[in-house]
């Protein structure tokens, strides 16, 4: 039974009591109890019994999950909280991190002006492939409303479209685009991680001190990812549409595919793992014999299977 009691008598709590304040179940305070997350609850005959403490170490639990830690790095800022070291520093970091990173504020935009942006014409299933990029989001609700967080990229969308660009081939290469920058900002966070931040978050946790100088760094650093893409597009867009009007005035025909070689965006990892497998001058040559490979493969399997599924020759009696 919760006891809230007179004076400074503590309150304390049945783990019932507890899961109905914190928000967590009965089953995840037992969890946290056998991570060693929640400190040792107070025996009274064959009961258990929470105070205070344990009520604030749950909610300071669920405030870190939601900004994305995960349990095992929660208990070891736990034990430098229990230890006598602030988490205020490390907080702050989070909060920096997980801060904007444009100063876009995201809009709301109906069905019908959704509709009416783009020809008019009802298009359910190209709102359901813009709400699985992320393009859009339903409001609770709201039938006929949607949250725009990028009311940029949706203006690009109209844009394209009105251009005479279909939809799918739209939503096609902005899933193109988005693999092909997700890989950029892995790689520009790696730099950075290795030739700034590494000698800040190599205790860990991080001190106050350190924590609070790393959060000074990110926002230095933030609009330096945004302004080297931009320089980088504006030169490359520069180069290869004077490249490819050039192209097409000279044939008369639309520029063909040639066999010059092409940048292909590779996950860091699977590029890492095949430096260390052939060292770092192979690279190159190992991913295209392993492409090639495939595609011959793939020619084997599909000519097997033309034969297999031909019709039986008569055989003579």
């Amino acid at each position: 039974m919760e006891h809230h009691g007179t004076g400074h008598r503590p309150v304390e709590y049945r783990i019932e009591d507890l899961a109905h304040h914190s928000g967590a179940t009965v089953r995840t305070i037992r969890a946290y109890q056998d991570r060693g997350l929640l400190p040792r609850p107070e025996r009274r005959g064959r009961a258990n019994v929470f105070g205070d403490a344990h009520l604030a170490r749950l909610r300071q639990i669920a405030d870190l999950l939601d900004r994305g830690y995960t349990l095992a790095s929660i208990k070891e800022l736990l034990e430098a909280w229990d230890a006598g070291r602030g988490l205020g520093g490390v907080l702050g970091l989070a909060a920096e991190v997980d801060g904007p990173w444009t100063d876009e504020k995201a809009d709301r935009i109906t069905r019908a002006e959704l509709d009416a942006a783009f020809g008019g014409e009802p298009d359910d299933a190209a709102v359901a492939d813009a709400i699985a990029l992320g393009v859009l989001e339903p409001m609770p609700g709201r039938d006929d409303e949607y949250l725009v967080p990028s009311p940029q990229e949706l203006a690009v969308a109209v844009e394209l479209h009105a251009a005479g660009v279909p939809l799918l081939a739209i939503s096609g290469h902005l899933r193109e685009l988005r693999g092909q920058v997700e890989h950029i900002a892995t790689r520009f966070l790696e730099f950075t991680t290795e030739h700034v931040f590494a000698r800040y978050l190599g205790q860990h946790p991080p001190t106050d001190a350190d924590a609070a100088e790393a959060a000074s760094l990110v926002r230095r650093l933030r609009p330096l990812a945004q302004q080297s893409v931009d320089a980088e597009l504006a030169r490359a867009m520069r180069l290869f549409a004077t490249r490819h009007l050039q192209q097409h005035l000279t044939s008369g025909q639309p520029a063909s595919r040639t066999d010059e070689a092409l940048p292909v965006a590779l996950p860091a990892s699977t590029t890492r793992a095949v430096e260390a497998l052939v060292g770092q001058e192979n690279v190159a040559a190992f991913i295209a014999a392993a492409t090639e490979r495939e595609l011959q493969a793939r020619t084997l399997d599909s000519l097997a299977a033309t034969h297999s599924n031909s019709p039986s020759v008569a055989q003579n009696t």
